[in-house]
């Protein structure tokens, strides 16, 4: 959400921060070029941009004065990322399993990617709304096109890896935007990754991979299948597989 108000005063305000039992992390920050205050509600709390001319005394009475309001758009947007957990603002950094991706707000006009030093940035304008589904789908087309560039980098060789450590063997290995399915394997022995495991840490990875590569042994999920993973596993299996599903794709 995105609250303004105008203000006229020739007093400067310093950034500050302060802690509300309600509101969360209130952060105050300056912006020479803008002419009201502005308000942005992250799911820990509040972003408050200042015009320069700003007083503390004035910010403090327009969050005051909107409080009820605050507290409802809050109050929905937790009840969304409950729906879904992956979201991503400039409060709330998402490590992938190659690079870190770091949220900003700019003075710009459009949504930028920069992938730099296993670092891939999101610039994003100050009227852009992290809470909203159209930002977060923004966010998710740009974050998505550099996840599939790395899972084709990484996940055919780290198959083949581990494909030849178990004496496994498979046709093909294909990079997939699923995200129904960490995996699957066909009856030709074909195995599909979605690029979304790169969200996973590196030994869930490994252990959607070491699934789909017994599924070429065992087309099942009976008894023989999960001696194969216990195996490949060191006897992790029931324990990787109930870490897995703690985490979710993006949708």
């Amino acid at each position: 959400m995105y609250l303004c108000k105008s203000i006229n005063s020739n007093k400067p305000a310093s950034p500050f921060m302060m802690s509300d039992s309600e509101l969360g992390t209130i952060e105050f920050v300056r912006s020479p070029r803008a002419t009201h205050i502005h308000v942005r509600i992250l799911p820990s709390g509040l972003k408050v941009s200042l015009p320069s001319v700003s007083t503390r005394e004035q910010a403090l009475e327009f969050i005051e004065s909107i409080r009820a309001k605050l507290l409802k758009k809050q109050a929905d947007i937790g009840k969304k990322l409950q729906k879904n957990p992956v979201h991503i603002d400039e409060n709330t950094p998402l490590q992938t399993l190659t690079f870190k991706v770091v949220a900003c707000v700019r003075q710009r006009e459009n949504i930028h990617f920069s992938l730099k030093n296993n670092i891939l940035s999101i610039e994003y304008p100050l009227h852009a709304n992290c809470a909203e589904k159209r930002t977060q789908e923004s966010f998710w087309q740009g974050i998505s096109y550099f996840l599939k560039k790395e899972a084709k980098r990484i996940l055919p060789e780290r198959t083949k890896q581990l494909a030849q450590q178990h004496g496994f063997q498979f046709a093909d290995v294909k990079i997939q935007s699923s995200k129904t399915r960490w995996g699957s394997c066909s009856g030709k022995q074909n195995i599909n990754l979605s690029f979304y495991l790169l969200l996973l840490p590196y030994h869930l990875v490994d252990y959607v991979i070491l699934h789909e590569l017994c599924h070429t042994r065992e087309m099942n999920h009976g008894v023989n299948f999960w001696r194969w993973m216990d195996k490949v596993t060191d006897n992790k299996s029931k324990e990787f597989r109930a870490e897995l599903k703690k985490y979710h794709m993006p949708q």
